[in-house]
C-alpha cells in the first residue's frame, strides 16, 4: 500500500532577514521545500496614500523612503520626473549629468550591498567585509555631493539640490580607480571560489522565457539573459550621450544574478568617469511654476534593482490627486515562489538574497 505524504507547514518570520522584516510560509516534505508563499506587510507605510497629503515638494522625501536606505537615487529620480513632464519643465544639462553621476554612484553602492548579502549567505564572512567596507567609499562621495550618505533628496523638480563641490572630481576618479582593481579582488575571492560556485550554480535557475512572463526587471532580468534597460531602451537624462554596455548572461541562476551586479558596477564606474569629464557649466535648476496643470503623467528610471514607474493624477492643486508607484522588488518577488518550488531549504535563503528584494520596496 502506498502512502500518502503530508506537508508540514513551516513559518520562516517575521524576522528580519537582512533587508527588512519579511515573512515565508513555507510547505516542507523533510527538507523539501514544496511550495513558498511570500506574506508580506510587515513594513506597509502606505506611501502612496500619505503622498496625497503632501505638496509635491514635501513628498521628495517622503518617496523618497520607499527604498531610501539602499538607492536613493533610483528611487525619488522618477518622482520630479513625472512632474517635470506635467508641468514641460526642461531640466538644465548641468543637472542632468549630475543627476546621472549621483545615480550610478547610488547603483555601484546599492550592488555592493546586495554582493555582500550574497557573500554571507552563503558562508563568505570576508567578503562581506570587503564589499561593505568599500561601499563607505562610495557614500563619502555621495556625502560629499548631497550632504548625505544614505537618503540623499538630491534631484529635485527642476534640476539638483547642490552643485559639484571643489575637489569632488579628482577625489571621485581616485575612488573609482581603487574600486575597478577592487572588483578583480571580488572575482579571486568569491567568484572564482569552488565553495561558492557549488552553493550558486545549477541554483535558483530563471529561463529567459519564464523572466519576461513573470515581469521581472532589473539585473535579474539580465542575468536570465534578457537584455532591457531602461536607460538603454528610453534614455532619459543624458544616457544616450553615455557609451556603456547591458551585460547579459547565460545561465539564469544565483551565481549569475552575483555576478551581473560585478559586472553592472564595471559599467557604472565607467558612466560616471565619461560624465565628470563632459559635465557642462551651467545652472542646475529651472524655474518652475507655482503649480502643476490638471492632468496626468508618467515617468520611469532604471533603479539598481530595476524599473521604477511612476504615475500622477493633477487636479491642479498644491498636493497630488493620485500617485502610484511600481516599484521593483515588487515586481521580482514574484519570482521567489517560482524558484523555491522542490527545492532544499538550505536553497531558499540563498534564492532569495541573490534576487535583492528589499521588503520596504515592496510593501511601500
Amino acid at each position: 500500500m502506498g502512502s500518502k505524504v503530508e506537508a508540514m507547514t513551516l513559518s520562516m518570520g517575521p524576522q528580519h532577514p537582512i533587508t527588512g522584516h519579511f515573512r515565508f510560509i513555507l510547505e516542507i516534505d523533510g527538507d523539501i521545500v514544496l511550495k513558498l508563499e511570500p506574506d508580506i506587510g510587515y513594513t506597509h507605510r502606505g506611501i502612496e496614500k500619505v503622498a496625497e497629503y503632501r505638496t509635491y515638494i514635501q513628498n521628495l522625501p517622503v518617496v523618497e523612503r520607499v527604498n531610501s536606505y539602499c538607492d536613493s537615487m533610483g528611487t525619488l529620480l522618477g518622482y520630479p520626473r513625472v512632474l517635470e513632464e506635467l508641468m514641460g519643465i526642461e531640466v538644465p544639462e548641468r543637472a542632468k549629468y549630475l543627476r546621472v553621476i549621483a545615480a550610478e554612484l547610488n547603483r555601484i553602492a546599492s550592488h555592493l550591498y546586495a554582493i555582500c548579502l550574497v557573500a554571507i549567505s552563503t558562508g563568505f564572512e570576508t567578503m562581506l567585509m570587503w564589499t561593505i567596507n568599500d561601499r563607505e567609499l562610495i557614500l563619502d562621495l555621495l556625502e560629499m555631493l548631497t550632504g548625505q550618505r544614505i537618503t540623499l533628496t538630491y534631484p529635485t523638480v527642476g534640476g539638483v539640490r547642490y552643485d559639484l563641490p571643489q575637489a569632488f572630481k579628482e577625489e571621485a576618479l581616485k575612488r573609482l580607480s581603487y574600486l575597478e582593481r577592487r572588483l578583480e579582488d571580488y572575482r579571486k575571492m568569491m567568484l572564482e571560489n569552488h565553495t561558492f560556485k557549488m552553493r550558486t550554480q545549477g541554483v535558483g535557475v530563471l529561463k529567459p522565457s519564464d523572466a519576461i512572463r513573470l515581469g521581472i526587471v532589473g539585473p535579474n532580468l539580465r542575468a536570465s539573459g534578457v537584455k532591457a534597460d531602461v536607460r538603454k531602451d528610453e534614455p532619459y537624462e543624458v544616457y544616450d550621450r553615455m557609451d556603456f554596455e547591458i551585460p547579459v548572461l547565460k545561465n539564469w541562476d544565483c551565481y549569475d544574478r552575483a555576478l551581473i551586479r560585478a559586472l553592472e558596477i564595471e559599467q557604472s564606474i565607467r558612466i560616471v568617469k565619461q560624465a565628470l569629464k563632459e559635465l557642462p557649466e551651467g545652472p542646475i535648476r529651472a524655474r518652475i511654476p507655482p503649480l502643476p496643470p490638471k492632468g496626468e503623467a508618467y515617468s520611469r528610471v532604471e533603479a539598481a534593482r530595476g524599473e521604477f514607474g511612476y504615475y500622477l493624477v493633477s487636479d491642479g492643486k498644491d498636493k497630488p490627486y493620485r500617485l502610484r508607484i511600481v516599484s521593483p522588488s515588487f515586481r521580482n518577488l514574484i519570482a521567489l515562489p517560482f524558484l523555491c518550488r522542490n527545492v532544499p531549504l538550505a536553497d531558499v535563503p540563498i534564492i532569495y538574497i541573490s534576487l535583492d528584494l528589499i521588503p520596504l520596496d515592496v510593501d511601500r
